[in-house]
């Protein structure tokens, strides 16, 4: 046999002295083997370094394969490849593989990314939602016993397992964090409304506000999902005639964008708390203060929920919350830069 080619069921059968057919029982255990044979055929397969194609014995039998399948809605975001190594280290010591597939934020390519993985008979299925994603047609894999999971923000029209950070309360205690350095005028950048992060954020700013006393100003909440969109909004919330003194941006591309636009405005006196950490935080200057998540615990919870259905749990569907923590570096410590805005 070659040394570049990957062995097969015939080199294996060959090594053996016993029939292809034979050797197919032994990777599928199917049919009658005599122990023996099996113990032979077993070490052969070893010796060699022959892989079952998992995937051609699923199109055979109908058979779940070995591999879980993640939709995430973007893959440049750090966030979530943190996220897919914590499921992927906690999947990987029971043999199965994960594959992951992106979004892109849409609800129509995520509905295709799941249906091209039930197509292949993933065993488990780990979706984070896209804005306007309506799960309520994988109703039918659900209650056949497909371990779904999902991550990040929570199903739609759908009951079943989810793991998502502590949004509300996060955003809560980011913005009384500005509230006590006596900020007043305070900003709200984040995502598109549609989002259950979003939302959820945009009423822990407003918990917050309430809670000191301060009215919610709408012309302070904006939209900036991406670096250009977030650096724009933050020009606008400093142009107002009552301008902020300080933003809570409420994702990590979002703080990003705000950092990029104060930057642009030559501006170094307004304060900044961000939902999620940076990659360099801690080298700007100042340093970003931010409300962290923990993206390789929500993967592993993500992960451990599945496993358990996996092992046979049929227990209703789980929500687990993952606490955020807040890490103080600076910037969200910076006071009013206007006398008005002090209390």
């Amino acid at each position: 046999m070659s040394k570049t080619r990957r062995p097969t069921m015939s080199d294996v059968a060959r090594e053996v002295g016993v029939t292809a057919k034979t050797v197919s029982r032994v990777v599928n255990n199917e049919g009658p083997v005599s122990e023996e044979t099996r113990a032979r055929v077993l070490e052969a397969m070893t010796r060699l370094g022959f892989q079952p194609n998992l995937m051609a014995r699923n199109m055979r039998v109908g058979a779940p394969d070995s591999t879980i399948g993640l939709v995430i809605p973007d893959m440049g975001n750090p966030f979530f490849g943190t996220v897919a190594g914590g499921i992927e280290s906690a999947v990987r010591p029971r043999g199965l593989t994960l594959i992951v597939g992106s979004s892109e934020e849409a609800a129509e390519r995520e509905r295709s990314l799941i249906s091209t993985f039930l197509a292949r008979r993933v065993s488990a299925l780990l979706v984070v939602p896209a804005a306007g994603s309506d799960h309520r047609p994988m109703r039918k894999e659900r209650s056949a016993g497909l371990p779904l999971v999902f991550l990040d923000r929570p199903a739609s029209g759908l009951t079943a397992d989810s793991v998502v950070s502590s949004n509300r309360e996060g955003a809560r205690s980011g913005v009384a964090h500005l509230i006590a350095y006596g900020h007043r005028r305070i900003a709200f950048i984040g995502d598109a409304p549609a989002l259950y992060t979003r939302r959820e954020r945009l009423q822990g700013y407003r918990d917050a506000l309430s809670e000191a006393g301060i009215a919610y100003d709408r012309s302070l909440v904006e939209i900036g999902h991406d670096h250009e969109g977030a650096a724009a909004a933050t020009a606008r919330v400093l142009a107002l005639r009552d301008p902020a003194t300080a933003v809570f941006a409420a994702n990590n591309l979002a703080a990003t964008g705000v950092v990029l636009g104060l930057a642009r405005l030559r501006r170094r006196d307004v304060a900044i708390v961000g939902f999620d950490d940076l990659p360099l935080a801690e080298v700007l200057e100042p340093a970003l203060t931010v409300i962290a998540q923990d993206p390789a615990a929500i993967g592993q919870a993500a992960a451990e929920l599945l496993l358990s259905r996996l092992d046979g749990d049929r227990s209703k569907a789980r929500s687990v919350v993952v606490p955020t923590r807040l890490i103080v570096r600076g910037s969200g410590e910076l006071l009013p830069s206007r006398a008005a805005a002090v209390p």
